[in-house]
């Protein structure tokens, strides 16, 4: 708001008149992108069916409970290879991505003109694709199964783990390592005692973060083929089997939030 002195003459405001003008232009460009986007939504949209979405839900809901508990023997082992996408994926992963976050990071990468943008490159190509269009990719290359979903998490976690990485080695201490450098240490004591033990809660932190997400993502990469529980929701879907449904659901809730509860526990005895 204006102030406004005893003479009549404006002292001050919080935006001058340009800055007012350039923020109701992009105001404007924001309504106008939203009702763009909702007429284009809306023009296909079948709006005659969605007028029976209540009925159908409770149609479905009712199939599906309750859920079809002999079916659980037949869960284990998929549940057994989602969690084992998870983890080997992050393993992969994690030593893919400390190289290329050392060479990402600003201090420690051996050339910012050609190595560090190569780097980096590679962490947003890697960031940048779905898991799933990996694992769609993936199985056409290797064929459905446990493989491709595992290097498709893999290679999404890549650019994930290296970004936060690159980040936490750029912003550590930097009189620790010039200490050491003045020993006469080389550059690999240097990296090993004064930029490693700075950045090794980070490093724990992002490992188990990152195992946290891939096991949310994992359980679905069956849907494509990849493996895992997703593949035996796909096909109790294609023949719907609701009740086998409602279960692997539950199955999939169940592994979700023990890996949240695990993955929490360590972060806190990290921090």
């Amino acid at each position: 708001m204006p102030i406004i002195e005893k003479s009549g003459v404006k002292a001050w405001q919080v935006r001058d008149r340009n800055s007012q003008l350039i923020r109701w232009a992009m105001w404007l460009l924001g309504t106008m992108a939203f009702v763009f986007s909702w007429k284009v939504i809306s023009d296909n949209t079948q709006w005659a069916i969605m007028g029976n979405i209540g009925a159908v839900t409770m149609d479905i809901g009712g199939r599906a409970m309750p859920p079809r508990w002999s079916y659980m023997d037949q869960l284990w082992l998929p549940i057994w290879d989602t969690l084992n996408i998870a983890t080997l994926g992050t393993l992969f992963a994690l030593i893919m991505a400390v190289p290329v976050a050392f060479l990402a990071a600003s201090n420690t990468t051996p050339s910012r003109l050609f190595v560090r943008p190569i780097a980096l490159l590679i962490i947003v190509s890697t960031r940048s694709v779905n898991s799933l269009i990996w694992a769609l990719l993936l199985v056409s290359i290797v064929g459905p199964g446990v493989f491709a979903g595992l290097i498709a998490i893999s290679i999404r976690s890549i650019g994930f783990c290296a970004k936060l990485l690159y980040e936490a080695i750029e912003e550590i201490d930097e009189t620790q390592v010039e200490a050491i450098r003045a020993t006469g240490a080389s550059g690999w004591q240097v990296m090993v005692y004064g930029i490693v033990p700075q950045i090794l809660p980070a490093f724990a932190g992002i490992a188990v973060f990152r195992w946290d997400i891939n096991i949310r993502e994992s359980t679905v990469l069956g849907l494509v083929g990849a493996g895992g529980i997703g593949l035996q929701l796909q096909s109790s879907l294609n023949v719907l089997a609701w009740p086998q449904v409602s279960l692997i659901l539950l199955v999939i809730l169940l592994a979700v939030v023990i890996g949240e509860f695990v993955s929490a526990k360590v972060r806190g005895a990290i921090i």
